[in-house]
Parts: C-alpha cells; structure tokens; sequence
C-alpha cells in the first residue's frame, strides 16, 4: 500500500490522497453503517482524466478499488475495501451543460440530485428522479444504484432518464456509453450495477418540462391496512398519480419528533398522494380520489407550494429521523404486488411482536416499495442480531410473495446473500458474465451483489468447468 499511495500521490495534488488513520474513518460506510471497513486509501480527484489515471494504478498494482459519492446509499454498495482504494467523486460537482431545446443536462457524478432541478427550476424544467436523500445524494451514486424515489410510480428510475454516460472501465479508459449507440444496450447493463461495471465520469440526463397542474394530498386511516386498501383502490381506477406514499404511526411518531411534520394526531398511517399533470385531468382525478379515500378520517389538501413542502417534509426525513426513537436500525428496501400489501403488513407486524424488534414502515406504496426500518438498541447484547433475523424475514416475505429483495437501493453486500433466494446458480452465473466481459481481473467494487464469485479470478477463485452458456455458443468467456 505504501509504494501505491507513492504512485498515487504522483497523480494526484497531495490533499487529493488521504491515508491518515483519523481521516479515512469518514469513509467507512455510507448510509447503511451496520456494515464497516477502513478503506486502506481514499482520492478525491477532480476530473475524469484524474479518475482514468488512479483506476490504471490501481490494475498496474492488482488492487481493488470501490467508488463513492456521497455515501447516502444504503445497501453497503460503497463499503471500501480495506486493501484497496476508495475513489470519492464528490469533488466532481460542475454542471457542464444545460440544453433546454433538447430537455437535456450534463453533470458530473458529484452533483447532487436537487441541484439539477434548482438549476432550471426556473425555466420551467425540473429532474424527475427523486430519491428521500436527494438535498445530498449524487447523481453518480444514482445511476450506480439505479435510484427512484417518491416520484418514480409514474415518471421511472434513473434509467428512464440517463441519456448518456461517460465512464472509466474498470481497466482504465475513457469511454462514452450512449442511449442511441446501435448493438447492445451498455448504458442499461451500467445503470444499476453498483460500481461493479466501472465508474460514471459524466452523465446526460433528460429533463422534465414542470406540470401545468399539482395537488398534493395528505389522507390519515386509522390503520395501515385501511391505507393500503387505498392504494390498491386508486390504482385499480386507473389513476396513476405522480407519487403514493405511506407511513406507519411509528414512522409518524420519529418524524413529529424530528420536524414537527404536525400530520393528523391519532394516525396510524398516513398516505401522501400527488397528482400532476393537465388541470382538467388533475381535478378529474382528484374528485376519483376523494372518493376512494372516503374511510381517512381527514383529508388534506395543499392549497400552495409552501403547504406542499409542509406535507413532504415528514416523509422526505422520515429515515433520518428514526434515530430520535432508536439508537441503530438497519432500512430494508423489499418489493411486494401491491395486492399483496396488506397481508405483508400485518406479517411484518406479526415479526416484530414475535422478537421484540420495533418496524417503522415507510414506503412508495404506489410500486409496493417497502422501505421496513428495523429498530434496535446496539447497546443491548443480542439486539443487532435479532434486528438481522427481522430484517432477513421481511425479505423473505417479499421473494414468497412474488416480489423482490430490492427495489431502488441495490443489492450491496447488505442484501447479496439472498440472491440465491431469487436465483438459480446458472442465473448468477450468467449475471456474472456481463461483469467479467467488463472487468474480467474483479477489481471494480468486489465483493458486491454477488454472494459468491464464480467467473472472475476474485477470491475464492474461478469457477470449475465450462459455463452451460459458454458450451452452447451462446456466451463468450474472456
């Protein structure tokens, strides 16, 4: 490490390379901190020539090494590698271009989410993807993560607005990736591969003209399950509203402690609804959803931008302000049919009554995005563990209900054991191929989203035998 860090320093200005003990500590986990590791050197470069540079040292030298943005993830995708080399892109934050006459933007990877809408705010343009953390999470880390966000039931991830990307391969080189190329879709294979494919250098992304109309509305249910009878209703009527989202009384009660959200006292589940679009589809819509949402025992409407605020404003800090009630928790990030919301629900509830661990449950309920906060007292002997066995159930219950493990926070090292619940090895093994035609050495983030490596030389060593896909023909091998 110290003839690496040599090199590096070489690079790189002498403040862009960090080895001091105290200081690479900032950089041991990112959202999820139940997963730690001391990076063995973290870089701050400052232009994509800079990051080309440090990832070809890094293949000179066989070493490892992970991307990271502004750590808000929260799957462990950009846990450092303790004999590697943690590349930090926050320092790459310039908007490069705004093109209006073609809704377009290009960003480096260090700028964060809102900054995008902010820019051309005023234009009367806006960024659609728009995850809880998006005041400080970065464009780089969402296109690694594939991110939604509350908004995403009807504009998509942001896969459904990356145009193009220029990104550092994992041996090295400079290389644009774009939605027109002709052949195989690379850019979608990059979105969403959690670092693994290589490193976003700099992004185009679409822009979205403003609505010409948006009511917000905020509808508290007694219960959870009155509420998620309501979501299944609305969209049963063929309304696609701009975002559905929920959360339970505990989820309400950390956010009134945290910022004073003042939603109905007395709930236990509040649903946020937005409608977006036409003013006469808008009105339409919304007097479809007075009716379905006749059981809430108050219905609100925002009646100006400032009341919208007000009512996002719980559930935008919803996760955070779980620490005012609980010490640890760990976020879990499941998919259920929404059909199925109900009866996963009450399981859950069923779960944390059985082991003594309190869920808060918040989620894009639009999608049957759960997003179960488990929480613990760290301080308790024995509480992490029972907060793991919870946290494993849940998942369970998504995959036995026909949904998934994930749906926008990735698989990181925090879910990458129950990919064998959803695969079969000849899945993952095939899943491996795309990784190793990119990186066939493994060095760009290993020991993500994989349970065990199979095709790439990484630890604990290459796969016996030909692959079924590399027999037949229909796959090749390098």
């Amino acid at each position: 490490m110290e003839t690496l860090t040599a090199a590096l320093r070489s690079l790189l200005p002498h403040d862009a390379v960090i080895t001091d003990p105290v200081r690479l500590r900032t950089y041991e986990c990112d959202g999820l901190t139940y997963h730690r590791a001391t990076p063995g050197v973290v870089v701050l470069p400052d232009t994509a020539e800079q990051v080309a540079r440090v990832v070809r040292v890094c293949n000179d030298f066989g070493v490892p090494f992970v991307a990271r943005g502004s750590g808000t993830g929260l799957s462990g995708g950009a846990l450092p590698r303790e004999d590697g080399v943690l590349i930090v892109t926050s320092k790459m934050r310039r908007i490069l271009e705004i093109d209006l006459a073609n809704r377009r933007a290009v960003v480096e990877p260090g700028v964060t989410n809102l900054a995008i809408t902010e820019a051309v705010r005023d234009r009367g343009h806006y960024y659609a993807p728009d995850p809880s953390s998006q005041q400080v999470c970065s464009i780089g880390g969402n296109v690694a993560e594939n991110s939604g966000g509350a908004h995403c039931l009807k504009y998509g991830f942001t896969v459904n607005h990356v145009e193009a990307c220029e990104i550092v391969t994992p041996d090295g080189d400079l290389v644009t990736l774009d939605r027109m190329d002709p052949g195989y879709d690379l850019l979608g294979a990059f979105i969403g591969s959690e670092g693994t494919l290589g490193i976003a250098t700099k992004i185009t992304v679409r822009l979205c003209r403003t609505p010409e109309a948006v009511t917000t509305v905020l509808a508290a249910f007694e219960s959870i399950e009155q509420g998620g009878q309501a979501v299944s209703a609305i969209i049963g009527a063929g309304i696609v509203p701009a975002a559905i989202e929920m959360m339970d009384a505990l989820a309400i009660e950390a956010a009134e402690a945290a910022v004073a959200c003042a939603y109905p006292k007395g709930a236990g589940a509040v649903l946020i609804v937005e409608l977006d679009g036409p003013s006469a589809e808008v009105e339409r819509q919304f007097a479809q959803l007075e009716e379905i949402c006749s059981d809430a025992f108050e219905l609100r409407v925002a009646a100006s931008a400032e009341e919208r605020a007000a009512i996002w404003k719980g559930r935008k800090s919803a996760f955070a302000a779980v620490g005012r009630i609980s010490p640890a928790y760990i976020v879990q990030d499941g998919v259920v049919p929404r059909t199925s919301l109900p009866g996963v629900l009450a399981a859950i509830d069923r779960l944390s009554e059985e082991h003594g661990i309190r869920v808060a449950n918040v989620f894009h309920a639009g999608d049957g995005n759960l997003h179960p906060l488990v929480l613990f007292d760290d301080a308790e002997e024995g509480a992490g563990e029972r907060a793991e066995v919870v946290s494993g159930a849940i998942l369970d219950l998504c995959i036995e209900n026909g949904g998934s493990i994930t749906g926008e926070h990735g698989v990181g090292v925090d879910k990458s054991r129950y990919m064998p619940k959803m695969f079969s090895a000849d899945d993952l093994d095939t899943m491996q191929l795309v990784r190793c035609a990119f990186d066939p050495r493994g060095l760009s983030n290993p020991g993500k989203v994989f349970p065990t490596p199979r095709l790439c030389g990484e630890v604990p060593g290459v796969r016996k035998g030909v692959h079924p896909l590399v027999e037949s023909g229909k796959a090749e091998q390098f």
